[in-house]
């Protein structure tokens, strides 16, 4: 049957659902661009964009806490410039600080985002000039409908109508707009090669234990050692000096015991935080809860005094984690290691070295910051993240598809109310008596439930992607990254615009029934597919020019104020949460990116189909490179910093865009054109290619490690007196944060520390069960605050059970120090002046749950031959030497035989000799050390203390004013 979709008011609902299936747009467009509507929606969205602005001029200088936290915590390195109390004393600050400072500012990833802006605006700037005064004209005049025919006026600017001669101005400019392109990414490739070379150079990164240590990742079993590590690292290339490895090990059930305990702790911050809002009145009856189902066999089925449970449990949770804890030996290792080396030089040569290369199956990379590491996912097996990664693809299709049915139902009724009054008579009937209301609900409720749906979708995606393997964060966030910009191109662009198009062909087959319908779609594809995106771009200006209102929105950091304005009026936030509203939010790299690469990509996609949008993109990017500027140097942190290794997936996909700009280029070309005209753009996709692959050998390796040179040097060998790195304890700065990270402590407010006795009524479980009892253990932890005294956990009373927190407290500027707060805002610390992965002299790190031996030998490596000599590392047992068994120095510093059943980590006969006193301090040995420097002897491999434990007369090996020998704790007591 044809069905006259012109017709609308004769037409039932299913005839109008598929009409406005056919062309949703054609209704919503006729009204929106008569009577020159376009420029009415520019001039609203400027004008709302320069009001938000000014309201954020007014706010700023009295909320510094909202508007410059990094302000008031950074140190003076990292501190952004300092900004006036003037309406616009903010630009000036923004207007002076240069790329060279925002490195130290902002950090390489937050100056490559701002380059990626940056150049996205001058780059789309270019690119108008061809769009109005190449391909503008070249529509207009080329067409064989004159301009008084056409139904729209933006139509006068689409290629709808043109002649195939004024279809070569559309080929030309394809070339240029490749050459355009192609242009800034070089140059751009070029620049962040020069800012990656200086940042491995800056004296964060070489300070940083993390520049000069290796990954080695799928160890086999045999290889699962220190020593074996060594082996397989000497096996890839050879290096002049000392090597420090460590073997990662099974923390057991720990990591889930940490996590389970934090979740109590803010649970019970929550439920204090409410029955404490009024300490002088406070509520008859106590909060109560229902414990999960894994605990109910002790406290049963029924609700549970809520303190008394979760107190209870918080310290069953402690003590689990302590016993885990010293229960962790080095007899379980995992398929994981890290290795150290003397510089960053032999580092990255041996990284270079190693790529492409699978020694016995193992991958070895460069290290990342230790607070970068994804650690439930460093133990996965290749199958196993293979598995993985094939699953998450599977969802994330599963997703893409999924999706395409909702998208495709707020094309056609989300954005326009009136589509659904057409096909549901009941609504209808309510929307012609309501209709300024429903126009309200349409213009915030509609962008609302996108802009939340847009929000929900990196969440989802970056959780599928810690489930996909991802060994690092910043690894996760690129992936995230790629996986939101393939969703939204294909769902929100492809399928989106081509949806119209898609029925619009069903529509003529229906319509044309004496037709075959193959033949239908062939005679009919090129020119409905031409004509329908050509009818879908005035939506993408809209679009844009709306884009300009979420950037203003980011700048007044609405979102966020109102967020806390609702926690704080209707609920009853915690102190630990009132910290955390002070402190500087992470920059959310991976949904910008998506954004920025889609907004590139929608412009490139439609610049033959409406050449104006061009100039609105770069209008666009020209006021959100100020406004990230200053988001990036004055609010927001980066969580982790990867070095700026985001730029490889921004060019990439860039290229990707540039190619399918040449697809609908051809596509409009073979509408109204010819084959020789098509055949002249077959060359763009290849030279896209072969420039990729061009910048790909030039830059990579540049700017992926410092140096690929083999670094070989008799001469620089270690020679005797050569001093060692003293803070390279590889085992703890690379070892698992379980094993070391601090538990948080519940937080209530200064003013319930008086009713603290009350509330808490010390029982250790809800049901007053006995604690097991421990009195068959030998011997208590010792204290590390106090040494030489027993560390009971049990708290003596409510103070040492809860921190207060006084009011005047209540800000991240006191807090900033501590882990807990500052890893979430601030990465590891680095804009606070205390970077975790920093190495200096004085640099302390904590102590190895493994007592002395926790950490790699402070040398892996024996002393090598002097020049002309073979280089070997290996005895005549086959041993490698730095792990061959080894005597210990006596009183006198000379070697003890009967210690050399004890002495090195791999000739203990029994890992309970070594292990049995886990948190005690080593004897000291200050009369052998003595002794040992007074002949001037020299130190190396065959010179170990008694008991195995670091060298003699090593800087560092010392523990400066600090006893710790048998005489110290007998004059203490």
């Amino acid at each position: 049957m044809d069905v006259k979709c012109d017709q609308t008011d004769s037409l039932n609902g299913a005839d109008q659902l598929f009409c406005l299936l056919q062309d949703p747009f054609k209704a919503a467009l006729h009204r929106q661009f008569q009577a020159n509507a376009f420029w009415v929606s520019l001039g609203s969205s400027l004008g709302f964009m320069v009001f938000v602005a000014l309201l954020f001029s007014l706010l700023r200088p009295r909320n510094s806490v909202v508007y410059a936290p990094k302000l008031r915590y950074a140190d003076e390195k990292h501190a952004p410039p300092k900004i006036g109390e003037g309406l616009f004393a903010w630009f000036g600050p923004l207007n002076r600080t240069k790329e060279s400072q925002l490195v130290d500012k902002v950090g390489l990833d937050g100056t490559v985002f701002l380059r990626f802006t940056r150049m996205c605006r001058n780059m789309f700037a270019v690119l108008s000039v061809i769009g109005i005064a190449v391909l503008i004209p070249a529509n207009i005049a080329g067409s064989f409908v004159s301009i008084s025919d056409r139904k729209q006026a933006l139509q006068i600017m689409t290629p709808i109508a043109i002649k195939s001669t004024a279809l070569w101005a559309h080929v030309f400019s394809a070339y240029a707009v490749d050459a355009i392109v192609a242009f800034f990414l070089w140059r751009n490739y070029k620049a962040i090669t020069r800012l990656r070379r200086q940042y491995f150079e800056s004296s964060d990164y070489v300070m940083s234990l993390h520049s000069r240590t290796l990954m080695v990742t799928d160890i086999p079993t045999a290889s699962r050692t220190d020593e074996g590590i060594l082996r397989l690292l000497e096996g890839v290339e050879t290096t002049e000096n000392f090597t420090r490895t460590s073997i990662g090990r099974n923390v057991k059930e720990l990591p889930d015991l940490i996590e389970e305990h934090e979740k109590a702790v803010r649970t019970l911050e929550s439920v204090l935080a409410k029955y404490l809002k009024n300490p002088e009145n406070l509520p008859s009856v106590r909060p109560t809860l229902r414990p999960p189902k894994q605990y109910r066999r002790h406290n049963g089925a029924d609700k549970v005094d809520a303190i008394d449970y979760l107190t209870g449990r918080i310290r069953e949770l402690e003590s689990e984690i302590i016993h885990v804890r010293e229960s962790i030996d080095k007899r379980n290792p995992m398929s994981y290691g890290f290795a150290s080396y003397e510089n960053i030089e032999e580092a990255h040569t041996v990284g270079f070295a190693a790529r492409g290369k699978h020694p016995l199956g193992t991958t070895i990379n460069l290290a990342p910051r230790p607070t970068d590491l994804i650690w439930q996912n460093l133990p996965l097996t290749k199958k196993a993240r293979s598995w993985k990664r094939i699953m998450n693809n599977f969802w994330i299709l599963v997703l893409t598809v999924v999706w395409i049915a909702p998208n495709a139902l707020i094309a056609v009724f989300l954005s326009d109310l009136s589509n659904l009054a057409k096909v549901w008579p009941g609504f209808k009937k309510n929307f012609d008596g309501h209709h300024w209301t429903w126009s309200t609900v349409q213009g915030i409720a509609s962008p609302a439930l996108m802009s939340l749906i847009y929000l929900i979708l990196p969440i989802i995606f970056r959780r599928l992607s810690v489930k996909a393997g991802d060994t690092t964060k910043t690894a996760r966030e690129r992936h995230v990254t790629t996986r939101l910009y393939a969703f939204f191109v294909f769902n929100n662009l492809i399928v989106f615009s081509l949806f119209a198009t898609v029925w619009t062909i069903v529509a003529y087959v229906k319509n044309e029934p004496t037709k075959s319908t193959w033949k239908t779609v062939a005679d009919e594809i090129n020119i409905q597919l031409m004509k329908g995106l050509a009818s879908v771009s005035p939506f993408w200006l809209s679009w844009f020019l709306q884009r300009h209102l979420g950037a203003a929105i980011d700048l007044a950091q609405v979102i966020s104020l109102t967020w806390i304005w609702f926690i704080r009026t209707f609920r009853h936030p915690t102190p630990r949460q009132k910290i955390e509203w002070t402190a500087p939010p992470p920059f959310e790299y991976a949904v910008y990116y998506n954004y920025f690469l889609f907004y590139a990509t929608v412009a490139l996609f439609f610049v033959t189909l409406q050449p104006l949008v061009l100039p609105i993109t770069a209008f666009y990017f020209a006021v959100d490179y100020w406004v990230k500027k200053y988001l990036l140097l004055y609010i927001f942190v980066t969580k982790y910093e990867s070095g700026g290794q985001h730029w490889r997936i921004i060019f990439n996909r860039l290229v990707f865009a540039v190619i399918l700009s040449n697809l609908v280029v051809a596509l409009v070309v073979k509408a109204n054109g010819s084959w020789t005209q098509v055949f002249c753009m077959v060359p763009l996709p290849i030279l896209m290619g072969v420039f990729k692959w061009y910048c790909s050998q030039t830059f990579d390796n540049r700017n992926s490690y410092y140096t690929k040179a083999t670094l070989k040097d008799p001469e620089g060998l270690a020679a005797p007196g050569k001093k060692l790195r003293q803070n390279d304890r590889v085992a703890t700065r690379f070892g698992h944060p379980a094993l070391y990270k601090k538990l948080i402590t519940p937080m209530v407010y200064e003013k319930a520390r008086h009713v603290l006795p009350q509330v808490y009524r010390g029982r250790l479980n809800a049901d007053d069960t006995p604690a097991a009892d421990l009195s068959h253990f030998a011997m208590d932890t010792m204290s590390q605050s106090h040494p030489g005294k027993a560390a009971h956990f049990a708290p003596s009373g409510p103070k040492d059970l809860f921190e207060v927190v006084p009011d005047s407290q209540l800000d991240f500027a006191h807090f900033k120090d501590r882990p807990e707060f500052g890893e979430e805002h601030g990465g590891d610390g680095a804009i606070y002046g205390r970077p975790a992965d920093l190495v200096t002299e004085r640099s302390g790190t904590p102590r190895s749950y493994f007592g002395s031996g926790g950490d790699s030998n402070p040398s892996s490596r024996a002393s090598s031959p002097g020049k002309g000599q073979p280089r070997t590392h290996l005895d005549i047992e086959g041993q490698h030497a730095a792990y061959r068994s080894r005597g210990g120095l006596g009183a006198s510093g000379s070697r003890d035989a009967s210690s050399t059943r004890g002495d090195g980590f791999y000739s203990m006969r029994n890992e309970s000799e070594r292990t049995l006193l886990t948190a005690a301090q080593p004897i000291g040995l200050d009369g052998a050390r003595e002794e040992a420097e007074a002949r001037n002897e020299q130190y190396g491999l065959e010179r170990w203390q008694a008991g195995g434990s670091g060298y003699v007369g090593v800087p560092g090996a010392e523990t400066p004013d600090e006893g710790t020998g048998y005489d110290y704790f007998r004059g203490r007591r």
